[in-house]
């Protein structure tokens, strides 16, 4: 539910009602809206994001990791990185934060009906495609074969576990890898392009979902492109510091682009046509 434009800029108060340890760095946080009217009319779409604050923490974008069917909490998956990410990591079941949003551009879900979905993750880059998948897997008749790819740096590091047995589980062909074992591990070790190398995929009907660190994100579309995935087939999301939300601040500003309201989800054939740092090398 869009907030009327009066309120753009004021925060909802919203509850922590589960934190889930994803690993040493990463947390889930399974929020409520304190109104409750609003909290059940609450509605977002996968790929977009909420503009997340605490007292003299300031204000940050993160993506919201929940799945749009299945509504009543938001879950945001956030990285200790900075001063209010940081603060975020020391709340407890009860405390409150303040959310505005959904705000940005989603996945074009109408546009990826009845295709075969390949997502491509590192790190907390699997946060936003999360909300991707779960909605395809609770619409199974409108989605094709899906696989997820997702690389961490060691198999302690590797977050969102209980997604990816219950995918796994559910069909999804799961793929994980890491960058240095540890004792126990006996999966795959090194780059998540390795894992490219052996998928049989209907190039004609896959579109390719990736999101991760820049040095991922490169080797992953080069990769891409030489296996045949034309710009239009690629998806991504283009992490920027947007502090508005709303287009109005231009602080996310992309070579004519602002990631907030054009992004944050593009598609390679889009930031083909921009000076994007990120696919340079």
């Amino acid at each position: 539910m869009p907030q009327p434009i009066a309120d753009i800029y004021l925060p909802r108060q919203a509850r922590v009602e589960q934190i889930e340890i994803e690993n040493s760095q990463i947390a889930t946080f399974v929020l409520a809206f304190s109104d409750r009217r609003y909290n059940d009319a609450f509605r977002y779409q996968p790929g977009q994001f909420m503009l997340v604050s605490m007292p003299h923490c300031g204000e940050a974008p993160i993506s919201i990791s929940s799945t749009p069917t299945r509504p009543g909490n938001i879950h945001l998956s956030v990285r200790k990185a900075g001063k209010l990410t940081t603060a975020m990591h020391g709340l407890r079941v009860g405390d409150t934060i303040g959310l505005r949003g959904p705000y940005g551009r989603p996945f074009p879900m109408e546009q990826l009906a009845g295709r075969d979905l390949l997502f491509v993750a590192g790190g907390i880059g699997l946060a936003p495609l999360r909300a991707v998948v779960n909605s395809c897997l609770d619409q199974p008749d409108r989605f094709g074969a899906l696989t997820v790819l997702y690389g961490s740096r060691t198999p302690s590091d590797i977050a969102f576990q209980p997604d990816l047995a219950q995918w796994h589980n559910q069909g999804v062909d799961c793929r994980l890898t890491v960058d240095a074992a540890e004792p126990g591990w006996d999966g795959s070790v090194g780059l998540v392009t390795a894992l490219l190398d052996d998928l049989a995929l209907k190039l004609d009907k896959s579109t390719a979902l990736i999101c991760g660190p820049p040095l991922m994100f490169r080797a992953v579309l080069g990769k891409l492109t030489n296996m045949g995935f034309s710009d239009h087939q690629v998806l991504t999301t283009m992490e920027r510091h947007m502090k508005c939300g709303v287009g109005i601040c231009r602080h996310c500003h992309m070579d004519g682009k602002l990631a907030c309201v054009d992004g944050p989800v593009f598609s390679l054939a889009e930031l083909r046509k921009l000076k994007i740092m990120e696919l340079d090398g």
